[in-house]
């Protein structure tokens, strides 16, 4: 006698085998709907995060410029001081008859950079 191939069916009712498949193709579908939006979501808070931190590195780079400026700035305050005590030393030992300043070789002198560039400046143009 031959075996009986019923037992290797899983159904014998038209269409609900491939009801079930089809539930869980779907099922399989919409899990991997909601990891895809989940992914993308996570590429879109990504792209945010690295404008923001590229915003930051470019303030950043603001700031370390007028650090250097301001650095600059404040080197030249001892020589401004310098020149201050040079003009009030003289100031005040033009006052006393004696000149300190010329004995040491230091001596504040003006120079007509107005003139000196009007001059230049007609060089130029002759």
């Amino acid at each position: 006698m031959r075996p009986s191939a019923i037992g290797n069916r899983s159904s014998y009712a038209p269409g609900l085998s491939s009801q079930t498949s089809s539930a869980a193709t779907l099922a399989k579908l919409l899990e991997k709907k909601k990891e895809y939006e989940g992914v993308a979501a996570l590429d879109k808070t990504s792209t945010l995060f690295l404008e923001r931190i590229t915003g930051l590195m470019e303030d950043t780079d603001v700031m370390a410029n007028a650090g250097e400026a301001l650095g600059m700035v404040l080197e030249q305050w001892p020589k401004m001081f310098q020149i201050l005590n040079l003009y009030l030393s003289t100031r005040t030992d033009t006052t006393d008859g004696t000149d300190h300043a010329t004995e040491n070789g230091q001596m504040l002198i003006r120079i007509p950079i107005e003139e000196l560039q009007q001059s230049t400046g007609n060089e130029v143009h002759e």
